[in-house]
């Protein structure tokens, strides 16, 4: 287990609160709540590298983000990195 873990914010918290289901209004708020322990976690960077270094995106929210969002920013990242070669 990767040692940033014991550190997280989301150990004091239920873990289903970073899995919504759905996406309606009622898992959307449930989102918003997780985003809101991720703010104020300590090890929310590396958090959201071990999503971004997994091969399939991890569900859930990861270092704040939801995997919309992470797939969202490596797309834009692989098109920054295109643009510069």
């Amino acid at each position: 287990m990767d040692g940033w873990r014991t550190a997280a914010a989301c150990q004091e918290v239920d873990p289903d609160l970073f899995f919504p289901v759905g996406t309606g209004a009622p898992a959307l708020a449930q989102e918003e709540k997780a985003k809101k322990v991720c703010r104020a976690c300590p090890v929310r960077e590396p958090c959201l590298r071990e999503a971004l270094d997994q091969p399939r995106p991890p569900s859930g929210v990861w270092g704040g983000l939801t995997e919309d969002e992470r797939r969202s920013l490596v797309r834009r990242r692989r098109r920054r990195a295109d643009h510069r070669s």
